[in-house]
């Protein structure tokens, strides 16, 4: 697929995003992996209407190289695409329900989301919580890539995902299955639910190993 098909899918799954309210404002990044480096939305944009022509080009060793300036979080990126080499594009929002689940006091950290449905098994799977940080503290990348060698997608404390997939529509998708799945639990908080089991959990990993 050639690097200018790949700038407009972007920037369309960018604006999709943006347009069904999961990212908003400047807040949002998306990069995917190219055979020599990676592209990476702009620092201070708005998902809502990404410039194909504008997105950020780095080079093998991460150095910006073309169109605007990278997002301030290509760090994040970095620190999953170092431990994961199977991943082609990462998506981190910023996202409602996501972010309010990572502010509760009493979730697991281990395992921050219970398997509701099939389809976040599919896609999450288990879902580490990484600790606050402030913006710009690269103690985050740090943390990212001590959980990014076994999970490919990580919730930030009082922040947003960050999801690895092995395509963008890939790592689109399960984004979306997480934060649907974060609205599923805030909305079941004073009920006694029925999650899926650790037979029903085993059967579907091995139907559908998640190769990341």
């Amino acid at each position: 697929m050639s690097e200018t098909t790949l700038r407009d899918r972007i920037a369309r799954l960018a604006g999709s995003l943006f347009d069904r309210g999961l990212t908003f404002g400047s807040t949002g990044n998306i990069s995917v992996r190219l055979e020599d480096g990676w592209l990476m939305t702009p620092t201070g944009s708005s998902m809502g209407n990404i410039d194909p022509a504008r997105i950020s080009r780095l080079d093998g060793k991460g150095n910006h190289i073309g169109g605007n300036e990278p997002t301030k979080e290509a760090f994040l990126h970095m620190a999953m695409y170092d431990r994961r080499p199977k991943a082609k594009a990462i998506v981190h929002l910023h996202s409602t329900y996501s972010v309010a689940v990572s502010c509760l006091h009493d979730i697991d950290p281990a395992n921050v989301l219970p398997p509701l449905t099939a389809y976040y098994v599919m896609r999450i799977g288990t879902l580490p919580l990484i600790p606050y940080f402030a913006p710009g503290d690269m103690g985050l990348a740090d943390a990212v890539g001590k959980m990014a060698s076994e999970h490919h997608a990580v919730l930030l404390a009082s922040h947003g995902p960050v999801v690895a997939g092995k395509s963008l529509e890939d790592a689109v998708y399960a984004t979306e299955e997480l934060e649907e799945t974060a609205k599923l639990f805030l909305a079941l908080q004073t009920l006694r639910t029925r999650p899926l089991t650790e037979t029903q959990i085993a059967d579907l990993n091995r139907r559908y190993p998640k190769d990341i």
